[in-house]
């Protein structure tokens, strides 16, 4: 039986196409993003390389930081009502 954790590892460890396409952004932004700081990589080599793990997880804080700022944002529009 062959072990299909290291399919999962070999995907784990993305290229700026493969990252881009996951996030649904293009590798011009991307490489925007990896510029500023704003989205965790790492280089190998001369190449800039994503971790899936870290990129779930900056997606989910990115996510509650939107939703905190609606709520924010709501709670002001109620507010001044």
């Amino acid at each position: 039986m062959k072990d299909t954790q290291s399919n999962t590892d070999a995907r784990e460890v993305m290229n700026i196409r493969q990252a881009s396409q996951y996030l649904g952004v293009s590798p011009d932004t991307l490489y925007k993003y990896v510029g500023e700081n704003k989205i965790p990589a790492f280089k190998l080599g001369n190449r800039w390389r994503f971790k899936k793990s870290k990129l779930d997880e900056w997606m989910e804080t990115k996510s509650s930081e939107s939703e905190d700022q609606s709520k924010k944002k709501s709670k002001a529009k109620a507010a001044a009502h």
